[in-house]
């Protein structure tokens, strides 16, 4: 089972982050891309670096190959090993796999065990970085949103407008905003994507209004990204 299914299946149970099938990009051309933005970044190639999988002090996950850090809200829970376990176990039963290319979840964070049922909505920030690779006919970032807005659509998600360029500190990402109806209540997903050194990396964001996914957002932020010998 490939990484995006395991992520889909998870948070189709606990009703939060939709992202796509990497085969999905390859039956969608590049025209047909409901994104107008202009491409932010380079065409994906290999990935030249191994994947870092980051670390967290004080409440802060911070990425220096990838050059950004995010913000963790107090009181919230991890699940990144656990949503990476099965992926490790599928690499273990492929020894041709190079852990280089593999899909891993960087950050999952919730504001409550995904298990866990409640009325309101879960809060919870996914990061995830992937091969480009993976991805074929992917020439910028804002193309990850066709595919997307097709799982998001089948899982009961809107998508607000057309995905955007979003720019947040010196760096210029894709974005694109979801929302869906859960009972009385309104769930609420901001995607941001880049192409970074051969990755795809997405940053999800879920929450039930406007003003809480945006205080997610903005706990994200980009410093220079860290040179690696040669």
């Amino acid at each position: 089972m490939s990484l995006r299914r395991i992520l889909c299946g998870l948070f189709s149970i606990s009703l939060a982050i939709v992202l796509p099938e990497p085969a999905l990009l390859a039956q969608a051309a590049p025209q047909s891309s409901p994104a107008p933005a202009k491409p932010v970044t380079k065409p994906a190639s290999t990935p030249n670096i191994p994947l870092d999988s980051g670390s967290i002090s004080k409440g802060i996950y911070r990425n220096p190959s990838f050059g950004f850090s995010c913000k963790i809200p107090d009181g919230w829970v991890l699940r990144t090993s656990e949503m990476n376990q099965q992926e490790d176990e599928d690499e273990k039963a492929d020894a041709g796999k190079k852990s280089t290319t593999a899909g891993r979840v960087l950050l999952a964070a919730f504001s409550r065990p995904p298990e866990a049922r409640a009325e309101d909505v879960n809060g919870s920030i996914l990061i995830v970085a992937e091969s480009a690779a993976s991805y074929p006919g992917l020439t910028d970032a804002a193309q990850y949103f066709g595919p997307l807005t097709e799982v998001a659509k089948g899982r009961g998600f809107e998508l607000d407008d057309d995905p955007y360029e979003f720019v947040l500190g010196s760096k210029t990402l894709a974005r694109g905003d979801f929302q869906k109806n859960v009972g009385t209540r309104v769930m609420r997903q901001s995607t941001l994507v880049m192409l970074s050194r051969g990755y795809l990396v997405s940053f999800t964001f879920i929450w039930g209004t406007e003003d809480e996914v945006e205080e997610l957002v903005q706990g994200l932020s980009f410093a220079s990204v860290r040179k690696t010998s040669q």
